[in-house]
């Protein structure tokens, strides 16, 4: 179940509130800065904003902390639906610490994902979800995919053609800071677009999925067989024409196979009705593209 912990959404107020555990330990995240040779002392605290003014805790010090209570939650599935599990994990601890963790356990899986794709998808989930809710994050792995899940939806104002453009807003601005610092982000805004760039030579594509409360995104795993092994010569004709312009009208598919209208007729209705197609519009506006 989700449950809202906190009423306030204002920008960083969730960051910048006191942490509820004052007793917190900093061990992976102390490691983390380390590495990079940067100082991560008390002194530093403050600046950081992982204390207050007051020198008490924030829930930004919470979530690095070895004592974060919210974890990320991966199951794997044998096929491609959620009736029987292979393996089931939950990363708990600093979130520096679930980072690697669930980031090493899904390297496994690096010949069938672009792993920028893989730790980018993972550091979005991470760094952009609503921690005023209770819920762990979800990862989901199957045959054909990989489903990442995180509660709070999108930034207010923000959509989804604008994350696509690279534009950045986020609810969590003092975590984004630190992963910055610790150039574990790249560049703000460029997550999204880099996990699309990594499959730009396959034929199979990301897929992101937003409601009011949650933010879905599904890596599809690229050696999966897919559609194209189970189609006759005319029938992947139309899946790559569709794949290259989108959506088509049955006079262009005669075209491009140079066949008569009612051969097209037949194969476009045999593709609907094995759910390889979708179909828009009707009459003369009748429209095919292929079904998610």
């Amino acid at each position: 179940m989700i449950r809202r912990v906190i009423k306030d959404t204002d920008g960083d107020a969730y960051e910048a509130m006191r942490a509820l555990n004052q007793s917190l330990t900093f061990e992976a995240a102390t490691r983390e800065f380390q590495l990079r040779n940067i100082p991560f002392a008390s002194e530093q605290f403050k600046t950081l904003r992982i204390v207050n003014e007051d020198g008490i805790y924030t829930n930004l010090g919470l979530l690095i902390s070895d004592q974060c209570m919210h974890t990320i939650k991966l199951a794997v599935f044998q096929g491609k639906e959620k009736t029987t599990f292979k393996d089931r994990v939950e990363f708990d601890g600093s979130l520096f610490k679930q980072l690697n963790d669930c980031f090493s356990y899904l390297s496994r899986y690096k010949r069938d994902y672009p792993q920028e794709a893989l730790r980018e998808a993972l550091i979005n989930a991470l760094v952009h979800r609503d921690y005023a809710y209770s819920a762990s994050t979800l990862i989901s792995l199957f045959d054909d995919r990989i489903e990442m899940v995180s509660v709070g939806g999108l930034a207010e104002g923000l959509n989804l053609p604008d994350i696509m453009l690279g534009i950045s807003i986020t609810k969590n601005d003092r975590l984004a800071s630190l992963f910055y610092r610790l150039m574990l982000i790249e560049a703000y805004g460029t997550g999204v677009p880099r996990i699309f760039d990594s499959y730009k030579k396959e034929r199979v594509k990301p897929r992101i999925e937003i409601s009011d409360n949650a933010f879905k995104i599904t890596l599809p795993n690229r050696n999966e067989p897919g559609i194209d092994t189970q189609l006759n010569r005319s029938e992947k004709a139309i899946v790559e024409l569709l794949r290259q312009e989108g959506r088509v009208k049955r006079k262009e598919i005669e075209k491009q196979l140079g066949i008569s209208q009612s051969m097209a007729g037949r194969i476009v209705r045999d593709m609907v009705d094995k759910e390889i197609l979708d179909v828009r519009g009707q009459g003369k506006n009748t429209e095919y593209l292929l079904k998610d």
